[in-house]
């Protein structure tokens, strides 16, 4: 993690992500999550090796994991962590949450922020059952998304296996990683999309182009 945390928190809401790379959107989302549910950090957790993404397209994890610390330096509440980069092997949700709790203590208040269409098929996640006893899950969507049909298949999850599950909308999930890798191929400007300090670790190492 880039900082050591003096006192440890009695919430923790973790923002995963291949962060490839992290933007506003996240920060955002991060930061309204925090703020709403009144949480002591933000843990960002770049993913090491997803099974459900392949390697090939996404970028060097240091890279994710430096330009992680530099998006979030400013912001005191906010950390990151290696835990899932320096993992061996495919990185699932329910090996990191365990290992949270083992570094954290069993009384830690732990949140878990997702899309809300990530949340629906949760079921595809490896002991997804046990995942949702063990936190409180974030469900974070668009503004105009059409989200009626997620929702009633969410509060099917939530009431069946008497899970916790919050739902928040966040008006800069419009941004995306993929529309900012694709204007930097281009040759478009990616200003005020991320901020400066990872813009230019992005253009210092010539990401994405």
């Amino acid at each position: 993690m880039r900082n050591v945390i003096d006192q440890v928190p009695k919430s923790l809401a973790i923002m995963g992500g291949t962060f490839d790379p992290i933007h506003y959107g996240h920060l955002v989302t991060a930061e309204a999550v925090r703020y709403e549910f009144n949480i002591d950090q933000v843990l960002f957790m770049p993913t090491g090796h997803p099974p459900h993404k392949s390697e090939e397209n996404i970028s060097h994890s240091e890279h994710r994991y430096l330009m992680s610390v530099l998006a979030t330096a400013t912001n005191p509440h906010f950390n990151v962590s290696r835990l899932e980069i320096d993992r061996k092997g495919i990185t699932y949700t329910i090996d990191t949450i365990k290992d949270l709790i083992k570094i954290y203590g069993t009384t830690i208040e732990l949140y878990f922020i997702t899309g809300a269409d990530a949340l629906s098929h949760i079921f595809t996640w490896k002991d997804a059952e046990e995942l949702l006893k063990l936190c409180t899950f974030v469900a974070v969507t668009r503004p105009e998304y059409h989200k009626e049909e997620l929702i009633e298949r969410i509060e099917i999850i939530r009431n069946y296996y008497q899970s916790k599950i919050h739902f928040l909308e966040v008006p800069a999930l419009s941004i995306s990683s993929t529309n900012i890798r694709e204007r930097v191929k281009k040759g478009m400007p990616i200003k005020y999309l991320l901020p400066e300090s990872v813009e230019n670790y992005i253009y210092k190492f010539k990401l994405y182009s």
